[in-house]
């Protein structure tokens, strides 16, 4: 049945089979099983959508993906070779990539295991170089998609692999104006604030995570990590009731979609699965990978725990535990193995007797078939990991229980523990607990198993893997038969007064000065084709001059602009302006502060002028005189010519001596001085404060541009500052981010609305603060 009109593109590590090279050479497929491919690889063919992954070996040019097998009847059989995409990858990016920055940084960090990580940047580049890989693989097939409005591509990403591929898919898709949704799904938990921040690149994958419309964990825990991650991380504003994250000018929605398995395909291998002839033992049934997170070393010693307080099981009761093999050339898998390998021997040697050992043991895999059969007639499935994202081994046992009811031991670290409220939930962590239970477990009655485990494949049956699709390709908006309007809000509501009052009433409080630094192009004008066009609206001036009136609150503008245009431009009485990132400062007594420049430039400046006029001003393309400063603009240059005039621009500044500058669409050259937004905005509080103005004064510093990162790194901890931006891209070590210069607008208002409401201050704040300088030019040293 068709669920979408939309072509599907989905985009994972693995392909949905592996391929390998027959006698001859040529390549062959071998299906994957597991519950991903079974319900996404149908979508995927009656979407006429595509597949791209790494085919899990080197595929030279001559190489070409094969045509299924007739006697293949898996889900990705119908996929033909035209919808599959292979990334190549060599030897070395796959080392680094895969086993690297995925498995030893990734996999222990999300599952809150810090001390098992390996941080090396040498892992992270490749992460981005992979990354990268897979976005351009995914835009090229984007753009030979025909384009249909009805019909617009849903590329959907998966797991912690390519956490930031979406990152240049959006970007790239934006400048192209290639239409698409982009969704992300995390297939293993998502951590805390305190385990993400612990990585030192976590802003990039936040933002990459970002990149997407829609964001789907497995459960509530995890989209609340994140969702607070995005807030303390980045700085984006959020919504946790509605579970939406505000970032780059746009709402991203955060959902719960659980997944789940192919349940009648169980239930149907359980039917048809022979006896597993366990003759009259109760047996305890484990299955997982031998991974740290599985928490088999608990499990094994709850289960000898429960020996040797039950000594009534002794004969009558078995471990059956199938560990299959995971990363056996990894040292610390290893080690894990021995380890079990161990324990298993002394908990046998202890208790054995020549009829009957308490544990058995298989390292090895198993097919479904015979899993689903061990599921069917085991008396209760012990399932405690550590940390899991979902953990399907508990689902798989209860769609086999197709005779009689067994008992679900279940961990609550485990994000089915979280649903399967049937199960008996149990701390692993708790040795003699688990043993506990596990004798509850052995010794339920009839009816209490029956009554738990009906109710639990009930849910299970309704909650399948299609179930997962289904909600997936609704929660994106692509699902051809809407069945409802959706419960959680898709937007958030504009930036209010009351988000301010949240981030900045205890900060401002009743009593202190309240000092307002601003930048101008971006934050309190929008950003227009030509700096003579960027002006205020009327209603953000009118709020500026209400707020320059009242007496404790100091209102500074730092601008790149020349410092006689930025007055002119704003055109208020009584506060302080600087020019060119603040070489050149106009106090409200008209006293001024200007920098000095180094001898060996005076005279360079025109020079370089005429210079950039001769060579890197056409197409669009033009530079602006700010008498210390030049900035040379080529926002209305087309993108395909803009890169040869920048590299051009670029050479003439640095051979003049001059710093670059990057600003929107603009380079500028600077003064090679220690001096920028950072410093001037330092000089500013203390000539209007004194010098012990940290403990007295409260600072609010908003700006859009790279050259405010200066300012908000050097008030850092002495402010609270706010990046205005509508990029997914921009990094920023602001408190809070800002969607749009609307949203100053709103903060101003907050700001007159909070201070016109205070009691009113004594004289002696006001004289506190020192008078600026009465001289018409100061000099420092630089």
């Amino acid at each position: 049945m068709k669920v979408t009109s939309s072509s599907l593109l989905v985009v994972s590590n693995r392909l949905p089979f592996t391929l390998t090279r027959g006698s001859d050479g040529s390549l062959l497929r071998v299906p994957a099983a597991g519950g991903l491919v079974t319900a996404v690889a149908p979508v995927v063919v009656q979407s006429k959508g595509l597949w791209l992954g790494w085919p899990g070996l080197d595929l030279s040019p001559e190489d070409s993906i094969p045509e299924s097998e007739i006697s293949d009847t898996s889900p990705a059989a119908l996929l033909t070779s035209n919808q599959i995409i292979p990334i190549h990858l060599t030897k070395d990016e796959f080392q680094l990539y895969y086993n690297g920055c995925c498995n030893a940084t990734f996999w222990p960090l999300f599952h809150s295991m810090p001390d098992r990580a390996v941080f090396d940047e040498s892992y992270w580049e490749a992460y981005k170089l992979v990354n990268l890989k897979f976005a351009t693989s995914t835009l090229q097939a984007l753009r030979n998609i025909k384009k249909d409005p009805d019909n617009i591509p849903v590329i959907w990403i998966h797991d912690y692999h390519l956490m930031i591929a979406a990152t240049t898919i959006r970007q790239v898709a934006e400048e192209e104006n290639l239409l698409c949704k982009i969704g992300f799904f995390l297939h293993i938990p998502f951590p805390p604030w305190d385990m993400i921040k612990i990585f030192p690149w976590h802003d990039h994958i936040l933002q990459g995570i970002l990149g997407c419309d829609l964001v789907g964990f497995h459960i509530e825990d995890y989209c609340i990590n994140f969702i607070e991650c995005c807030q303390r991380g980045l700085g984006c504003r959020i919504d946790r009731i509605g579970f939406l994250v505000e970032h780059g000018g746009r709402t991203v929605r955060v959902r719960p979609l659980p997944i789940s398995i192919p349940y009648l395909r169980f239930e149907e291998l359980a039917n048809k699965a022979p006896d597993s002839q366990w003759t009259s033992l109760q047996v305890i049934l484990g299955v997982d990978r031998l991974d740290y997170t599985k928490g088999l070393v608990n499990r094994f010693k709850s289960f000898e725990r429960l020996l040797s307080d039950h000594p009534e099981y002794l004969g009558k009761v078995m471990l059956f535990q199938v560990a299959v093999p995971s990363r056996t050339d990894v040292r610390e898998y290893q080690e894990l193995k021995e380890q079990m390998d161990q324990l298993v021997g002394n908990i046998n040697g202890r208790f054995s007797t020549a009829q009957w050992s308490p544990i058995r043991y298989i390292y090895g895999c198993l097919p479904q078939s015979a899993l689903a059969g061990f599921y069917r007639d085991a008396d209760v499935a012990l399932i405690t990991p550590l940390r899991d994202g979902m953990n399907l081994v508990a689902k798989e046992f209860v769609a086999c229980r197709t005779k009689e009811p067994g008992v679900l031991v279940l961990s609550p670290f485990a994000g089915a523990g979280e649903m399967m409220n049937e199960a008996l939930l149990v701390n692993p962590y708790e040795i003699g607990n688990v043993a506990k239970v596990l004798h509850r477990a052995l010794c339920m009655p009839g009816d209490e198993r029956e009554l738990r485990m009906n109710s639990l494949r009930n849910r299970e049956r309704k909650h399948d893997v299609n179930f997962w699709m289904h909600s997936f390709l609704k929660a994106i908006g692509a699902l051809l038969e809407e069945d409802g309007e959706e419960i959680l809000p898709t937007q958030m509501q504009p930036v209010g007064i009351q988000d301010f009052e949240e981030y900045l009433g205890k900060y401002v409080g009743d009593n202190s000065i309240l000092a307002l630094l601003l930048d101008y192009d971006g934050t309190l004008s929008p950003i227009a084709s030509h700096p003579d066009l960027a002006t205020i609206p009327a209603e953000t001036k009118k709020v500026l001059q209400r707020l320059a009136t009242i007496p404790d609150v100091f209102i500074g503008v730092i601008s790149g602009r020349g410092v006689n245009n930025v007055k002119e431009m704003v055109g208020i009485e009584g506060i302080t302006y600087a020019g060119n990132h603040g070489l050149e400062i106009i106090h409200p007594d008209g006293s001024k502060f200007t920098h000095p420049m180094p001898c060996e430039l005076e005279g360079k400046v025109g020079v370089l002028l005429q210079q950039l006029q001769e060579e890197c001003c056409r197409d669009g393309a033009w530079v602006e005189n700010k008498g210390v400063l030049l900035t040379y603009h080529y926002r209305n240059v087309e993108r395909s010519k803009q890169e040869p005039l920048v590299q051009r621009a670029r050479e003439l500044i640095s051979a003049a001596g001059f710093k670059i500058g990057s600003a929107h669409c603009a380079l500028e050259s600077k003064p090679p001085v220690a001096w920028d937004k950072g410093r001037a905005s330092i000089y500013i509080l203390r000539t209007a404060f004194g010098v012990d103005w940290s403990d007295r004064i409260r600072i609010i510093y908003a700006g859009d541009d790279v050259t405010d990162e200066d300012a908000i790194s050097a008030l850092k901890g002495m402010s609270f500052t706010f990046r205005i931006s509508n990029s997914n891209l921009t990094q920023t070590g602001a408190d809070k981010r800002l969607p749009s210069t609307d949203s100053v607008l709103t903060l101003l208002r907050w700001v007159e609305k909070h201070m016109s409401e205070r009691k009113p201050r004594s004289s002696e704040s006001r004289e506190n603060r020192s008078q600026a300088p009465t001289s018409s030019i100061c000099h420092i040293p630089s």
